[in-house]
């Protein structure tokens, strides 16, 4: 068995010590600036929606009343990547939250149900739900007729809807 034996003397133990505490306050302040930045970004996203259920609770839960079961049901590919018809759909998710750049090239499901309380009473209404792996990536309120879309949050009855976005 050998026994070494060393002698520092306390200013440099201290230097060093000084230099370990800033080295880990720099990762700690990157890990929270890299954590925050995500959590931002899908700050909409919301996982756990296995079934219809849960897509209408969810819907229930931003102030819509849906019809039971959704009016139509697809799966969708999303692009590997996005040309320039996309802009106004993708700003439209990422001011809501959503960033669909995370999940090009996967198949996603669509799930639109009817609207049966939009402010205005405007009938034929729906909202579309983007679903990946039981997580809602994205969706828009929208006119059967294409004459507005906007985001899944509920409007002011008083406020205009935007103009349909391209898809």
């Amino acid at each position: 068995m050998f026994i070494m034996t060393a002698r520092i003397p306390k200013r440099r133990l201290l230097a060093g010590a000084t230099a370990a505490l800033c080295c880990c306050l720099v990762v700690a302040a990157a890990l929270a600036l890299t954590l925050g930045r995500r959590a931002v970004s899908t700050a909409a996203e919301v996982s756990g929606i296995r079934d219809n259920e849960d897509r209408v609770a969810y819907l229930s839960g931003l102030g819509w009343q849906t019809s039971a079961e959704p009016i139509s049901t697809q799966e969708l590919l999303i692009p590997e990547a996005f040309d320039d018809s996309y802009t106004s759909y993708l700003a439209l998710q990422s001011q809501q939250g959503f960033d669909l750049t995370q999940y090009c090239g996967k198949r996603v499901k669509r799930y639109v149900y009817e609207i049966t309380n939009y402010p205005t009473g405007e009938a034929g209404v729906q909202a579309a739900l983007l679903v990946y792996k039981n997580k809602v990536i994205g969706g828009q309120v929208q006119a059967a007729d294409g004459s507005f879309l906007h985001g899944l949050a509920m409007p002011q009855a008083s406020a205009p809807a935007s103009p349909a976005a391209v898809v």
